[in-house]
């Protein structure tokens, strides 16, 4: 299905608006944006949160104003904001930040892969996702990071090996022939250099378990990434400060990764396998003609006996 209404690309050069879930400051953003701003070939917006956002899925803060801060980005016009992924993605949309709208919106690059049903608590995903609900073609980007194997400077090949998938989406875009039913999920192999190419993949039920173990101080545990992944020492994700003051029956509790289950043919599966996965996804949670059907026949039974 095409995009309905008039072609925003009509000057020089697109209009691309960044955002995240890991924070303005955040490596993989700024990779982004460099590499986006290096190409010479788009106008480049950001619109992110002022800390970290991760696995706040698609909430948004009605209780308060949010507070926008412009930053100094090289070669954009950028815009630090008090609130989740979602709220920077619609600020940046409403025409009450910028003066016009964006022809794509990008999300990340995540610290970590989104794959499965941690798309769900992805704020990563939100962020690509607002703008889906608004009617912007988007596309949300996470790196599948690994303490040890990867360094900062990798995100810049990772920005990169996306360029190829912006510009396509551009053109389609401009050539009204870009989807507007569904919007991008794009995971990156750690192992970026060397990636196996770009595989079109659908959304998985991969899921990292999850325990619980109680602690005694809020410091012990480790820090769980938007990717329900859990790590130490990153040397990369900032930490949000989440203190508060417990009574003396209150006790403290930290999740903890059990396990991960990985379905074969998905997302994860080709992710692990060292392929750039390029996943379309929507916003409707739709369930499977055997519930349908189940609840079909369900439904009459129950009101029959009011």
């Amino acid at each position: 299905m095409a995009i309905n209404g008039e072609d925003r690309i009509s000057g020089e050069r697109p209009m691309i608006m960044v955002t995240n879930d890991d924070g303005i400051d955040a490596p993989g953003l700024r990779s982004l944006v460099r590499v986006l701003v290096s190409t010479n070939l788009y106008d480049v917006r950001v619109c992110a949160p002022d800390s970290e956002k991760s696995a706040v899925s698609h909430s948004i803060i009605w209780s308060r104003p949010l507070t926008a801060q412009r930053v100094e980005i090289e070669g954009a016009e950028a815009f630090a904001v008090s609130g989740t992924p979602a709220d920077c993605t619609g600020l940046g949309l409403s025409e009450a930040l910028f003066p016009s709208l964006p022809d794509l919106v990008l999300s990340g690059i995540n610290v970590g892969s989104n794959c499965g049903y941690n798309i769900v608590y992805s704020g990563t995903v939100a962020g690509a996702r607002e703008a889906f609900i608004y009617d912007v073609p988007s596309a949300s980007i996470s790196y599948d990071w690994k303490r040890g194997d990867i360094n900062v400077n990798d995100f810049v090949l990772a920005a990169q090996a996306c360029l190829p998938i912006i510009s396509g989406m551009l053109s389609a875009i401009k050539n009204k022939t870009h989807p507007t039913n569904c919007f991008l999920n794009i995971d990156l192999p750690t192992d970026i250099a060397n990636h196996k190419g770009y595989k079109l993949t659908r959304q998985g039920k991969n899921l990292g378990r999850m325990g619980w173990r109680q602690v005694e101080e809020e410091a012990q545990g480790a820090k769980m990434l938007s990717t329900m992944v859990m790590e130490t020492d990153s040397g990369v994700v900032s930490h949000n400060d989440t203190s508060v003051h417990h009574s003396k029956d209150s006790r403290l509790f930290k999740r903890e990764l059990r396990n991960v289950v990985v379905e074969e043919g998905t997302d994860l599966h080709f992710l692990q396998q060292g392929y750039i996965t390029v996943t379309p996804i929507g916003a409707l949670s739709q369930v499977d003609v055997d519930c349908q059907n189940y609840y079909k026949e369900w439904l009459p039974k129950i009101s029959s006996s009011l």
